[in-house]
């Protein structure tokens, strides 16, 4: 048992060694101003060790300083899957943002909007740890209603005790949107140039009316079509844009966050 253990060991510090001269690599291709190669290394370092805030992030500068703001964008995003806190991400992200050419609105409510931002900020983990310190809390003020007689202390903890249920409630609910969001594929950036907005699954006719859209404008996916030669494979997606209107355009124009 002990020689597996060495072995296993073994095997990973040349796994962690091999990392972490892929990720130099990388970083000395970008300080050349070798993008070119760094997003390929970077990429590579991504399918090796699996999903990285900081990997995305770099890869995000990287495709950026390429000119490719699409893939920028979906690198940014990728990494606040990752770490809803990496600050620097979330900068870049908003910069290029603030670059595109097509800038839809949120048409959501104003309480749905701060509850995304909400979801948003930190990591499923923390919001559990906070949901948890919430719950203890508000153990603590049922245990001061129960055994305190002074009648200022039993109202503290029992409206006291109401809040913070309530607040432990709604902060689980984040922890559980927020662990959700890691793994929910239903957005996507356009990275085509251009793509052309449809009312049906197909290429649209010059007489029909058609919204066009620009390269790294980030959509919602609610349906697909497929073909029956290839099933499997999305032709088309029916997307949601500012959080109300529905269309469809070609899968190849755009790529999942």
């Amino acid at each position: 048992m002990k020689y597996l253990f060495a072995i296993i060991t073994l095997i990973a510090a040349a796994w962690s060694a091999s990392a972490a001269n892929l990720a130099a690599e990388a970083d000395s291709a970008y300080n050349k101003e070798d993008y070119a190669r760094a997003v390929e290394l970077y990429n590579q370092l991504l399918a090796e060790q699996g999903r990285s805030a900081e990997v995305y992030y770099n890869l995000g500068n990287a495709w950026y300083r390429r000119g490719n703001t699409a893939q920028a964008i979906l690198a940014y995003e990728r990494a606040l899957r990752v770490d809803p806190a990496h600050v620097d991400a979330r900068a870049n992200l908003d910069f290029v943002n603030s670059r595109l050419e097509d800038k839809p609105e949120d048409n959501n409510s104003v309480l749905i909007r701060i509850h995304h931002a909400v979801v948003t900020s930190t990591s499923a983990n923390a919001w559990a740890w906070i949901a948890l310190t919430t719950f203890i809390l508000a153990c603590a003020a049922a245990a001061l209603y129960i055994f305190t007689a002074k009648i200022s202390l039993r109202k503290l903890g029992f409206f006291g005790g109401i809040i913070l249920l309530i607040a432990f409630v709604y902060f689980l609910i984040v922890a559980i949107n927020a662990a959700n969001r890691i793994d929910d594929h239903s957005e996507a950036i356009i990275t085509a140039q251009s793509t052309l907005l449809n009312s049906m699954p197909r290429q649209p006719k010059q007489t029909e009316k058609v919204v066009v859209l620009h390269q790294g404008t980030k959509v919602e996916i609610i349906d697909s079509v497929a073909t029956p030669d290839d099933p499997v494979s999305p032709r088309w997606y029916n997307v949601r844009v500012n959080s109300s209107a529905e269309a469809w355009l070609r899968a190849t124009d755009v790529e999942r966050i």
